[in-house]
């Protein structure tokens, strides 16, 4: 089995098939702005990896790559907008640079293009894989909403299991049905596409956690996102609600006060209380958790090891981001 580099390379090779019209030139340019900013691609390798677990790789897994990666764009590209982000990749998000309105038309072109690439692969299985893929679109857009209700609800009505339940919606399902899709074209068998999605879905929390893990104690210069962002927008992360269960009263009162301040002054504030509440300590726990789950689900799947080796490779350097 190719290494992720390598079928990472296969996968940016033939990229140039989705091709976009030229005109309007502000829509499209947009859109070619937001699909070349750095990024590792993760979501439409992984799909092409589960499938040459089973199977050499098919013409068709790389529509679904294509598939994949689109609509992923088009959820970031509106979440930035949601969000009111002001860096992706380490560059202007594209409704600051291009206007809301136009990042919100390119955003719904790439979901568009997204169903076009499914409706290229062979009708012997489209049928079910447009199915899941439509599943995982309406579970990432009930997530967001999740997201979007947590940041009108007082903190103290939110516990950290319905964080668990918003990030499977909003980000692993994505990963998970990559992966199941992947296999589903490599010819796995049921219970190997049940394990496959596994091990996505369970990459997928440890790495959101390990995302609102370094918003606050990452490197902006590695990350590309402003440290403390999160804190900013009093978003409730895996990190502050879990503050919240293990703090005191005094320290619970601390930490609404710290949330109340202003730039700098709150991030520097919440970032102490984290440390004090060794919340840092607890997320490098739950990702290694997560992360074990995943090998779990992985070892399940009734192939030679060396197969495997691989997607574990790839789940490894996801989850090692923070230098």
């Amino acid at each position: 089995m190719r290494s992720f580099s390598e079928i990472f390379e296969s996968y940016q090779t033939q990229t140039d098939s989705i091709i976009f019209p030229v005109q309007p030139e502000n829509l499209y340019g947009s859109i070619t702005y937001f699909l070349r900013s750095p990024g590792k691609k993760i979501r439409p390798v992984l799909c092409l990896m589960s499938n040459e677990l089973f199977k050499e790789v098919h013409a068709d897994a790389y529509h679904v790559a294509n598939a994949v990666e689109l609509f992923h764009n088009f959820s970031l590209v509106h979440d930035d907008i949601m969000d009111h982000s002001v860096l992706r990749r380490g560059r202007p998000t594209l409704h600051l640079k291009y206007g809301e309105n136009t990042a919100i038309l390119a955003g719904d072109i790439l979901l568009i293009h997204a169903y076009m690439q499914l409706n290229k692969i062979n009708i012997s299985y489209r049928e079910q894989i447009t199915h899941l893929f439509s599943e995982m679109a309406c579970r990432i857009c009930e997530g967001q909403q999740m997201d979007i209700d947590f940041e009108k609800r007082e903190i103290e009505t939110l516990k950290y299991t319905d964080y668990l339940r918003m990030i499977t919606f909003k980000t692993s399902v994505l990963l998970g049905t990559a992966a199941q899709i992947g296999a589903i074209i490599g010819l796995a068998n049921p219970q190997q596409q049940n394990n496959i999605y596994d091990f996505g879905e369970n990459i997928g929390i440890a790495f959101q956690i390990q995302d609102d893990f370094l918003d606050a104690f990452g490197d902006v210069s590695i990350t590309g996102k402003q440290v403390g962002s999160d804190i900013l927008e009093n978003k409730k992360t895996a990190l502050l609600l879990k503050a919240f269960e293990l703090a005191d009263p005094l320290q619970k009162m601390e930490l609404k006060a710290a949330m109340l301040l202003i730039g700098e002054e709150r991030i520097h504030t919440v970032i102490g209380l984290y440390k004090n509440l060794k919340v840092d300590e607890w997320a490098s726990t739950a990702i290694l958790h997560y992360t074990e789950i995943a090998f779990k689900s992985l070892d399940l799947i009734d192939i030679p090891v060396y197969k495997k080796e691989k997607l574990a490779e790839l789940a490894n350097s996801l989850l090692v981001r923070q230098s």
